[in-house]
């Protein structure tokens, strides 16, 4: 039997399977999700633990929806969808949860609200669960003033996150029970029905048509233009939904790779990537990929209209030539017959970097030889340059564009390429080096005794 906290007048335990009217898409996907999130123990734990509390095998876990706060002053209004609670021993961490489906966003004026009760009654955080997209837990779609968000921790998930943490939790075989296993199978099965209002990131936003056509003609984008700031708002989900699709892909967790700065501020991440792009003309990313050959580089030219994913190998220190060095890298490529994969070669000094076709390659390796003689790469980029044309303009043709390329890149190319590694130091099998070793452990040896 659940035990409802102190400060709630009531709230009904999350039920699995929720008796509510057909109108309550949110009321009936936020009960089933909190229900399973406490029934699967992993499940709890790993959202848990994004949110920065560690709920051990002892914690107990439990979940109320419909909750009414306690008030003084007659009933309580602010009315939000759930709470989670997670007991420690003698010690209680909750946190409030607003949900929203389909096309809901998250509304600031509710959240600010939500925190304001949290913090009125002691409650540790506001969870937040939308279709709307964050790098981080952290990095909430609202911002809220200091004074209330430094006494209450302000988090999001997005639905496709915990759609990923739970087909990660199956693919890894993290879950014991087989019970629990059946369940989170289950609630998988249901995420992706349209009827949980469960959806990806599947449309830039409405200026991004213009914006293209802008720098087509050669306008000048301002970085401080909306148009600007809403484009790279929509990258940034974006960038997150591939993690995502890529996590579920290969089953483990992928990232975005972020500087210090912008891992603690995604203002000041927004910012500068407004200015990247209004010098660029390009929307650029990297991803983090567990035990990959190196980071995942995704190129979006507005110019060009092309979807640019790379990897980067540095050239292997044990072969001397640029044709032997290419032919490491050349090895390593015979998974793919994509007509759009290229490899660039990234020279010493000053002499920037030459690129060509993997199949011309293939049968002319000497095409990417330098100019001039002697001067060998230094590294060498994998490329998949995706020319989009026209669909590049579209808000949802450019998703399906790149959602489609960055998947078969690393397919393709990405899962087989592995980094150069020097050889192991050899015992030099010199006589005379080795007789003289001898001849000195034997003298020492003698004076010792």
């Amino acid at each position: 039997m659940s035990e409802l906290p102190t400060f709630l007048e009531k709230g009904p335990p999350a039920r699995l399977f929720p008796v509510l009217a057909d109108t309550s898409r949110e009321g009936r996907t936020l009960s089933i999700f909190l229900s399973c999130f406490c029934a699967v123990d992993e499940l709890g734990r790993s959202l848990l633990a994004s949110v920065g509390k560690k709920a051990g095998k002892t914690s107990r876990i439990e979940a109320f929806t419909e909750i009414v706060f306690k008030s003084k002053g007659g009933e309580c209004k602010v009315r939000p969808d759930g709470l989670i609670t997670v007991t420690t021993g003698s010690r209680r961490w909750s946190a409030i949860v607003e949900a929203k489906v389909g096309n809901a966003k998250v509304d600031p004026g509710q959240v600010e609200e939500y925190a304001k009760l949290a913090r009125n009654h002691g409650v540790d955080a506001v969870i937040t669960i939308s279709n709307q997209f964050a790098t981080l837990p952290e990095h909430h779609p609202v911002k809220l003033p200091k004074l209330l968000t430094k006494r209450v921790g302000l988090y999001h998930w997005s639905w496709m996150y915990v759609m990923t943490v739970a087909t990660i939790l199956l693919s890894d075989g993290d879950v014991a029970d087989a019970d629990q296993k059946n369940i989170l199978r289950e609630f998988l099965r249901f995420l992706r029905h349209p009827s949980s209002g469960v959806s990806s990131f599947d449309r830039m936003n409405a200026e991004w048509k213009d914006l293209v056509a802008a720098v087509k003609a050669g306008a000048k984008i301002s970085k401080s233009d909306p148009t600007v700031e809403n484009t790279i708002a929509s990258w940034h989900q974006e960038v997150r939904d591939l993690c995502l699709i890529l996590s579920r892909r290969i089953g483990r967790e992928v990232h975005v790779k972020l500087r210090g700065a912008h891992l603690i501020d995604p203002i000041k991440r927004l910012r500068d990537d407004c200015d990247l792009l209004s010098q660029s003309k390009a929307l650029e990313c990297e991803l983090s990929i567990p035990d990959a050959a190196s980071t995942l580089n995704i190129k979006a030219d507005l110019q060009t209209r092309c979807v640019n994913v790379w990897m980067n190998l540095q050239a292997p220190g044990d072969r001397q030539s640029t044709k032997a060095k290419l032919n490491w890298v050349l090895r390593q490529l015979t998974k793919t017959d994509d007509p759009d994969v290229h490899v660039r070669a990234n020279w010493r000094g000053r002499s920037g970097s030459t690129q060509t076709l993997l199949n011309i390659l293939n049968t002319t390796p000497e095409a990417i030889e330098h100019t001039q003689k002697g001067v060998v790469p230094r590294s060498f980029d994998i490329l998949l340059v995706r020319d989009m044309a026209g669909k590049f303009s579209g808000s949802g043709t450019f998703i399906l564009g790149l959602e489609e390329a960055v998947p078969a890149f690393y397919e393709q190319v990405g899962q087989y390429l592995k980094a150069w590694q020097p050889s192991a130091p050899k015992i030099k099998g010199d006589d005379k080096v080795v007789n003289g070793t001898q001849n000195e452990i034997n003298l020492t040896r003698q004076q010792v005794s």
